[in-house]
């Protein structure tokens, strides 16, 4: 069986070995069946061997099982027919029809009575092996026998005589006495209400009367719940069609008159039913969502969850997340709907966000269930774009205008200070749960919530947490900064830039000291971040307002990095003309194929510079550039150009594409070698299709033919 192999030994004695994957199992399954003499395609070896020969001619003759009589004397041997049948298929099969055809189970549960009466313990302890032994036959048409109402208590005593027990179980007591059928709303169909009995008694006697089923027994219950699964699927079917019923119900869930143990029970009923929903097929679930939505759910769910009873609230919660999951389209239409006639106070996603707040668990286990629905509700992903208008303009347009306000209102009460006003562990955790939803809404949202966030100063407010002495918390703050510089957005930038935004960073990162953790790690990421993809204007900010603060940090080389880049910058504005030199080079039309030089290899360039030995630059640009007058004339210019379009031509170069960054040959590493040889180097190591060459033959870059302006040429291009 998959990753199983199954035997028995003796009588009642069953084995198992378990292996992690199939072909593990495949492999010893072979080498047994070798040792045995099988065949090993076969997956069911005992019962062919063990099947005696005359159990074998039995088979081929006899077309059915013939069964003792049905008496009191004989249930030892009933007993012991029914447990030697299960384990051959044929037998079960033969056993099965052989209990149908001649009304046997009825038979059996009137020896019931006669022993219960006459207290036989062992008779009785026989019959709950043979009803047992029956229920694992897995035959729907013995079930419908032993579930029918003049039957199933019966079945159920049956099964409270475990012989493995010192005294028997009281389940029709149970089932009678203290299981008490509700009925919140009268149910006028006889046979609706029949089914819905049935299927609570099945039910009980799969979950608490039968003994938990062994790894060998969890296939043969198999029929067992499929019959629970379609009853439902009929109950929930007949209720949806009972139209004066679900009026009825949605009635007085909203009618004010409702007392409060009646409402909370109409609640619980309408949970329920839609816990049913789950196990009913696509089709049929979408007719069942439709007829809720059509009988007037979210407005009921809005009436419930505005009143004062935390159970009933609970309840409607469950039921709201049901259509969330279902259809989120459909939530939000209504809300965007009701949207025009009421006030934000009673909007439905707004109470939602209410209760996420006002959580009183200390977990908060009903507030992360509800921010799990308002992401999925605010997430663009499960939104419909149809010809005349799109859905995601209309509901953010409506969530920032008039949900947001009450979403941000704890974080914002919070941080009116340099530190938490609370920083207790409840109100941490609701304000990290907050956070989570906006950095989502800020990596989906664009606008929307730049607009929210620059206007609101919502940033600012949120950096205030990194104070908070629960690292978690400063963690989620440090999380949202970081989305937002992920953008790379200038908008963006410039607030951050304006209202000085990396000093709270800052400050965490000094407090945090030398300690190595998390905290660490994610602060020195985002300043590597804003390096590695060469964010200009946060690059000198960070410089121009922080180096005093971090030029010490040299454990890593995140922050020299982050001031060579600053003072590249510094040398390109003090050097336009060097500037605009690269920028001709860059876009000449023979430069403008996959051959020029991205700005990933430049990055790679100039971060290889702080490998080289002796500490000089690959070109020495403020130097070199002034000493030589700092420009090239502009003949000068076209005529390197001329020079490097022909060595292109006379060797016919491939179209490669460099960005199989840090070959060797792009390493430049200097020693005390000669000006010619730097040159040369350099310039070869630019020419497209040749980067392992430095020095081929009539290219310009060969040594012994550089000219003054080949030299500065090719020092300019490197840089």
């Amino acid at each position: 069986k998959d990753t199983l192999i199954v035997w028995s030994e003796a009588e009642n004695y069953d084995l198992a070995l378990s292996f992690q994957e199939k072909a593990g199992c495949d492999e010893i399954w072979e080498k047994i069946c070798q040792v045995q003499g099988k065949d090993p395609s076969v997956d069911i070896t005992q019962d062919l061997v063990d099947e005696s020969e005359e159990e074998r001619f039995d088979d081929m003759s006899s077309p059915g099982l013939e069964l003792p009589s049905c008496e009191l004397s004989r249930l030892e041997e009933i007993a012991e027919l029914v447990a030697s049948s299960l384990p051959s298929p044929l037998r079960r099969e033969k056993l099965a029809l052989a209990l149908e055809n001649e009304g046997y189970i009825k038979k059996l549960l009137e020896i019931f009575h006669v022993c219960e009466d006459l207290e036989n313990i062992e008779g009785l302890h026989h019959l709950y092996e043979i009803i047992k032994g029956i229920f694992l036959l897995n035959r729907t048409a013995l079930f419908e026998v032993m579930f029918s109402e003049e039957c199933i208590m019966d079945v159920i005593g049956c099964l409270e005589y475990d012989p493995s027990l010192s005294q028997s179980r009281k389940h029709r007591e149970f089932l009678t006495k203290t299981a008490k059928f509700k009925e919140v709303i009268p149910i006028s169909d006889p046979e609706l209400k029949q089914k819905i009995h049935q299927t609570y008694r099945v039910q009980y006697i799969q979950d608490m009367v039968l003994p938990t089923p062994s790894v060998f027994e969890e296939n043969m219950l198999s029929t067992l719940h499929s019959f629970i699964f379609f009853n439902k699927v009929e109950i929930v079917g007949m209720l949806q069609e009972d139209e004066k019923f679900l009026t009825d119900l949605f009635a007085q869930l909203t009618d004010e008159a409702t007392d409060e143990e009646k409402r909370q029970e109409l609640v619980n009923f309408l949970k329920e039913f839609c816990a049913f929903s789950q196990t009913l097929q696509p089709q049929n679930r979408d007719a069942f969502f439709k007829t809720l939505s059509n009988m007037g759910i979210l407005p009921a769910l809005e009436v419930i969850l505005g009143m004062d009873d935390a159970q009933v609230r609970s309840a409607a919660t469950d039921i709201f997340s049901y259509l969330v999951e279902y259809n989120p389209s459909m939530v939000r239409e209504f809300v965007m709907q009701e949207a025009q006639q009421n006030d934000d106070d009673i909007l439905l996603i707004n109470l939602i966000i209410e209760h996420m707040i006002c959580d009183t668990d200390p977990e908060l286990g009903g507030a992360v269930l509800l921010m799990g629905l308002l992401r999925t509700l605010v997430d663009p992903e499960n939104m419909l774009a149809t010809a005349n208008k799109t859905e995601k303009t209309e509901f953010l347009g409506f969530f920032y205008k008039h949900c947001m306000h009450v979403l941000t209102a704890p974080l914002l009460a919070n941080t009116t200070e340099d530190k938490p006003s609370k920083d207790d562990f409840q109100t941490a955790q609701l304000l990290a749960l907050i956070l989570e939803l906006l950095t989502f809404c800020v990596e989906h949202h664009t606008y929307h919530i730049k607009n929210y966030i620059i206007n609101k100063d919502i940033l600012r407010r949120v950096l205030v947490l990194m104070a908070s002495k629960h690292a978690f918390l400063a963690l989620c703050a440090l999380r949202f900064k970081r989305k937002i510089i992920g953008l790379k957005d200038e908008f963006y930038n410039r607030y951050i830039m304006k209202s000085f935004l990396f000093e709270p960073v800052v400050k965490a990162f000094l407090n945090n000291g030398s300690r190595y953790n998390l905290m660490n790690s994610a602060i020195i990421e985002m300043f590597e971040f804003i390096r590695v993809e060469d964010i200009k204007s946060l690059t000198a900010h960070v410089i121009e307002n922080y180096w005093k603060a971090l030029e010490d940090v040299d454990y890593v080389q995140t922050f020299k990095g982050l001031k060579l880049r600053f003072e590249q910058q510094r040398e390109r504005q003090d050097n336009p003309k060097l500037d605009s030199m690269r920028s001709i080079l860059r876009n000449h039309r023979y430069r403008r194929d996959a051959r020029t030089l991205e700005d990933e290899e430049e990055m790679w360039f100039n971060t290889d510079e702080d490998d080289m030995e002796d500490g000089e630059a690959v070109v020495p640009p403020s130097d070199k550039t002034k000493n030589d007058e700092d420009i090239m004339d502009p003949i000068s210019k076209f005529m390197e150009r001329k020079k490097l379009k022909e060595s292109e031509e006379k060797e016919v170069l491939l179209k490669t594409n460099l960005s199989g960054r840090q070959s060797p040959s792009f390493k430049l590493s200097f020693s005390s070698g000669t000006k010619s040889n730097l040159t040369s180097q350099s310039s070869a190591s630019n020419l497209p299709g040749s980067p392992g060459s430095p020095g081929s033959p009539g290219s310009p870059g060969s040594p012994g033919s550089v000219s003054k302006s080949t030299s500065q040429m090719a020092a300019i291009t490197t840089k």
